[in-house]
């Protein structure tokens, strides 16, 4: 069986190329990519091999995000939020039989896992904390939970079999103590209450939405989301944006190479065959330092978690979470800086839409990542710890 890079890059990579343009334009979800990518059994790799899954590491995830992301940034930032629901169950399930099984069938099924954690009334996008709350209804094998939340966003809410969504453990409990349920499609009832027309990443169609769940109470993950959120979704979303946002900063520099190379070949046949350089070479030589810079940010940020991983309290440290943010920070500047760098060695010709060198979707769909979680809120929590942690300056930490 060939692996799951060989997969992706010869039977959906095409499919997402060719699609990508029109997804963009019509602001409509990438349904032939996720054809695609179901085909290949590309939605259950992280899952372990025990579960139906493939036990991919983390860094294998991250690069089939950012080899998607070259090609249709919705269709990767879509792959990359999937995985980070995916990651809830992998590091978090063990011991509930309930979550397991699930686990066995998101692999079989191929199913698409999205996430509700942004919520109406003032919380917006902060992840820990939540207005509404679950209620448990009935007792033992027939206990089942309700659950209503006004979700601003859900990104591909009607696209998706299942949603994993944060609340309130109960109707008494402060904002912050929460946990996260599981809902199948069958299990949900979905009112749209806003759409997503926007500058870029228009296919996720993150759309607002009223949802209701009445599903079995097993369905509650079995330890608090305050732990989930510390030990494996802050990094995993962190990491896997980062390298979407990867994806995108190297298609650029790949166009950008392009034009340089057109350019070099046109001015040396111009001048008998002599070599001559395109102005824009020295240009070239500083998006790629960049582009390197980037991805050995992200490199580092996954050996950071997996050092780390090696003890559950080691995630919820000060230093951690310090570092996992300041990746979020370093990598969506990064992706902006260096499409303005490609827009600048491109010229005219990446200004137009018209041209093979064209950058103006791979433009749009980076100046999401400042704020996704926006930027100023993850410098203001960084800013707080920052006061409780004294930095040793270390290289290795």
């Amino acid at each position: 069986m060939k692996t799951a890079i060989e997969r992706l890059r010869e039977n959906v990579l095409p499919i997402a190329s060719a699609e990508a343009p029109a997804v963009d334009r019509e602001g409509r979800f990438p349904t032939e990519t996720f054809v695609a990518l179901k085909a290949e059994r590309l939605l259950g790799v992280m899952i372990p091999s025990e579960y139906g899954g493939e036990g991919l590491s983390l860094l294998e995830v991250a690069e089939l995000c950012s080899t998607l992301g070259q090609a249709c940034g919705s269709s990767a930032l879509i792959y990359a939020m999937h995985h980070i629901k995916t990651s809830s169950l992998v590091f978090h399930a063990s011991g509930s039989a309930w979550h397991e099984e699930f686990m066995k069938r998101v692999a079989r099924d191929q199913l698409l896992l999205g996430s509700a954690t942004t919520e109406g009334g003032g919380i917006g996008g902060d992840l820990r904390n939540s207005i509404c709350s679950v209620e448990r209804r009935g007792e033992g094998a027939n206990e089942t939970y309700h659950l209503e939340k006004e979700a601003t966003v859900i990104s591909y809410g009607d696209q998706c079999d299942a949603i994993l969504v944060t609340a309130r453990k109960d109707g008494t409990a402060p904002s912050s103590d929460q946990v996260l349920v599981a809902a199948e499609r069958h299990q949900m009832n979905l009112i749209k209450t806003g759409g997503w027309n926007s500058f870029g990443m228009r296919g996720t169609c993150s759309d607002g939405f009223k949802l209701r769940i009445d599903a079995p109470a097993e369905q509650i993950f079995p330890v608090p989301f305050a732990e989930i959120a510390a030990q494996s979704m802050l990094a995993h979303t962190h990491i896997l944006w980062s390298a979407v946002w990867h994806g995108i900063a190297a298609e650029a520099t790949n166009r950008a190479q392009a034009l340089v190379r057109a350019e070099t070949r046109r001015r040396s046949a111009a001048a008998g065959g002599s070599t001559v350089a395109s102005p824009g070479v020295g240009r070239l030589a500083e998006l790629m330092t960049e582009l390197q810079a980037m991805r050995g940010a992200i490199v580092g940020g996954i050996e950071r978690l997996e050092r780390n991983n090696q003890s559950a309290d080691q995630t919820a440290t000060i230093g951690f979470l310090i570092d996992m943010n300041a990746l979020k920070i370093t990598t969506s500047r990064a992706v902006v800086e260096i499409l303005n760098r490609a827009m600048v060695i491109c010229g005219i010709h990446g200004y137009r839409n018209d041209t093979p060198y064209s950058l103006d979707r791979l433009m749009r769909d980076a100046h999401s990542a400042p704020i996704m979680i926006n930027n100023d809120r993850i410098l203001s929590n960084m800013a707080n710890l920052a006061l409780m942690n004294r930095s040793g300056g270390q290289l290795a930490a």
